[in-house]
C-alpha cells in the first residue's frame, strides 16, 4: 500500500493507547488533576452513560519497594500516575482505553464480546508482499501525527504543577520511543545531579510485563492507523545466528558502502531521524527529550566489544534460560542470581545464572551486538529492528510461562525496585495498566505465536479455559482444604467407632444379641463432639 493510499484513513483513526492523552494535556485537566475524557459514543465521561466506565479516584499500591531508589517526591512517575492525575477512566468489563473507548486485549466487536487470536510470525516466513507491507507500515508510522496523544516536554514542577502545561505532537513511532525513553531515563534532582539507577521498565520484574505490553500497544496502533485489524508484529529468531541476518536492504536495511556506522541509501530507514539519544546533555539541562530530530540511525553489528559480548545468544542459553524455575529472586535486579528475568535480560551469565553485570547475554547481548542506536538504552527503540527483538523475547517469556504455569503470586508483591511491584501501575501508560495484569499466557491477551501454537481447542474446551485458569489460581488452596478435610474426617471417624465400640462394651447383659427391624429403624446417633 502507497504512503498516499495511507494518507486517507488518517480521517478514520481511534484512539489510540499511549502516553499523555490530548484530551486531557491541557491546563483545567492538570489542575484538577482529571483524565476523564468522553467517549465519543455517547458524549459521557468514560462512557459511563453506555455503562462502559465511570470516573473514579485512581487506587494506588501501597506495598513496600526495594532500596534501589532512596528519594520520594523528586521524581514524576513515582505513584505513576498521581503526580498529573489522581483521577481516571475505570472501564467496565472487556472495555479498555482512556475514554473506556476501545476493547480490551484479545476482544473485538462493538460490546468487546468476541474474542481473538491473532498470530506472530517469523519475518524469514512472510511473503514478499507481507514483508513490504511490514516495512511500509512502519515509514507509514514515522510520518503520521499521533492524533490522540502528545508528548511532555517539561516535568510537573517546570509546568509550574499544572498551570503552564508544556507538551507537543509527535508522530506515532517516535511515540513510543519516546515512551521507552521516559521510563528508563535517569532521575533529574536539582542543579546537574541525577539519579541514574532508577528504571521503570528494565533491571527488575516488570521488565518482560513491561515490554509485553509496550509491543501490544504498538501492535494495535498499527492496526489502527493502517486500517489493518489483522496486523502483528512479526519477530526475528535470532538463536544461533552468525551475523545480523535482518540487515539488508532488502528486510531492515544494510550498511552503508563507505560508513559502515550508518545504513545503506537504498534502505529508507537511512532517513529516519533518531530521537532521545542525548541523556548526558537532557541531564545537564535538567531537561525532558522533546522529540527533536538528533541524526540517523547507528548500526554497526558485530564490531562491538567481544569480551562483553562475543557472539549472538544460542539456543542452549535459551534452554539453560527457559529451566529456570524462579521468575525472581533475591534483590530483584540486575544482581538476582537464579533468576528467569535477570537471565533473559541478560544481567546473569546464561550458562550459570549467576549475575555477571560485566557480561552482556540473551536480550541484552542482542542490543550490544547491534552497536549502534540498538545499544543505548534510552534511545534503542529508533531502530526498527527493535521490535523484532522484543516480539522474540516476549515469545521466550511466553515459553517459560506456558513451561512453569506459575500462580500470579509468582511475581512480587512488595519489595521490588521502584514502579515494579506486582500492583505498581506501569510507566508512562494511559490507561494504567498494572505489572501483574500481563503475568499471563499470551493467548488470554489475544495473541500467540506461530512456533508455538497448540492444535486448535474445540468450543467446549474454550469454554472451559477461564474456570480452569480460576481453578488453577486456587490449587493450592484447594490442595489444602482438602488435606485439612481429610484428617478432620479420619479424626470424626476414629471418634465415632470408639464411641461405638465403647457403648457396646458396657451393660453387655442388658443389650439384646439381636435388633428387630423396626427396632434399628428407630435408633439415631448422637454426637457430642
Amino acid at each position: 500500500m502507497s504512503l498516499f493510499a495511507m494518507g486517507f484513513l488518517l480521517v478514520i483513526l481511534q484512539p489510540s493507547t499511549g502516553q499523555f492523552p490530548r484530551a486531557c494535556a491541557n491546563r483545567q485537566s492538570l489542575l484538577r488533576k482529571e483524565c476523564c475524557p468522553p467517549w465519543d459514543g455517547d458524549g459521557s465521561p468514560c462512557g459511563e452513560l453506555s455503562s462502559r466506565g465511570s470516573c473514579q479516584n485512581i487506587l494506588l499500591s501501597q506495598a513496600p519497594l526495594g532500596p534501589q531508589f532512596p528519594f520520594s517526591g523528586v521524581d514524576d512517575r513515582e505513584d505513576w500516575p498521581s503526580v498529573f492525575y489522581n483521577r481516571t477512566c475505570k472501564c467496565e468489563g472487556n472495555f479498555m482505553g482512556f475514554s473506556c473507548g476501545e476493547c480490551k486485549f484479545g476482544f473485538s466487536g462493538l460490546n468487546c464480546t468476541e474474542r481473538q487470536l491473532r498470530t506472530r510470525r517469523n519475518i524469514f516466513q512472510l511473503t514478499t508482499s507481507e514483508k513490504d507491507k511490514f516495512l511500509a507500515y512502519l515509514n507509514f508510522a514515522k510520518n503520521t501525527p499521533s492524533q490522540d496523544y502528545v508528548i511532555a516536554t517539561g516535568t510537573y514542577t517546570q509546568m509550574n504543577n499544572g498551570s503552564n502545561p508544556m507538551f507537543r505532537n509527535i508522530n506515532v513511532y517516535d511515540l513510543f520511543v519516546w515512551m521507552h525513553y521516559y521510563a528508563s531515563r535517569d532521575t533529574l534532582l536539582g542543579g546537574s545531579n541525577v539519579w541514574q539507577d532508577i528504571d521503570f521498565a528494565h533491571e527488575a520484574p516488570g521488565f518482560l510485563p513491561w515490554h509485553r505490553v509496550f509491543l501490544l500497544i504498538w501492535e494495535r496502533e498499527m492496526q489502527k492507523i493502517t486500517g489493518d485489524e489483522n496486523f502483528t508484529i512479526p519477530y526475528w529468531d535470532w538463536r544461533d545466528a552468525e551475523d545480523c541476518v535482518v540487515c539488508t536492504d532488502e528486510y531492515m536495511g544494510g550498511r552503508h558502502p563507505t560508513n559502515p556506522n550508518l545504513l545503506s541509501p537504498a534502505s529508507f530507514f537511512s532517513s529516519w531521524q533518531v530521537i532521545c539519544t542525548r541523556s548526558e546533555e537532557y541531564n545537564s539541562q535538567q531537561a525532558l527529550c522533546n522529540a527533536t530530530g538528533e541524526g540517523p540511525i547507528l548500526r554497526n553489528p558485530g564490531n562491538n566489544d567481544k569480551s562483553r559480548t562475543p557472539r549472538l545468544p544460542s539456543s542452549a542459553e535459551v534452554e539453560f534460560c527457559l529451566s529456570l524455575t524462579q521468575y525472581e529472586s533475591g534483590s530483584m535486579d540486575k544482581m538476582a542470581n537464579y533468576s528467569f528475568r535477570n537471565t533473559l535480560e541478560g544481567f546473569a551469565d546464561p550458562r550459570t545464572a549467576i549475575s555477571n553485570i560485566s557480561q552482556s547475554g540473551l536480550h541484552n547481548a542482542l542490543h550490544i551486538y547491534m552497536n549502534g542506536s540498538m545499544s543505548q538504552v534510552q534511545g534503542s527503540a529508533n531502530d526498527p529492528i527493535f521490535v523484532l527483538h522484543h516480539a522474540f523475547v516476549d515469545s521466550i517469556f511466553e515459553r517459560w510461562l506456558r513451561r512453569h504455569r506459575p500462580m500470579l503470586e509468582v511475581y512480587p508483591a512488595a519489595n521490588a525496585p521502584i514502579g515494579h511491584n506486582r500492583e505498581n501501575y506501569m510507566v508512562p501508560f494511559i490507561p494504567l495498566y498494572r505489572n501483574g495484569e500481563f503475568f499471563k499466557p499470551s493467548r488470554e491477551l489475544g495473541y500467540d505465536y506461530a512456533y508455538l501454537q497448540e492444535p486448535a481447542l474445540d468450543s467446549f474446551q474454550e469454554f472451559l479455559i477461564p474456570y480452569l485458569e480460576q481453578a488453577r489460581q486456587i490449587w493450592a488452596w484447594l490442595v489444602g482444604a482438602a488435606v485439612i478435610g481429610g484428617i478432620i474426617t479420619a479424626v470424626l471417624t476414629g471418634l465415632i467407632l470408639a464411641c461405638r465400640k465403647k457403648r457396646r462394651g458396657t451393660s453387655s447383659e442388658i443389650q439384646p444379641l439381636l435388633i428387630e427391624s423396626e427396632d434399628y429403624n428407630n435408633i439415631s446417633y448422637q454426637s457430642n463432639f
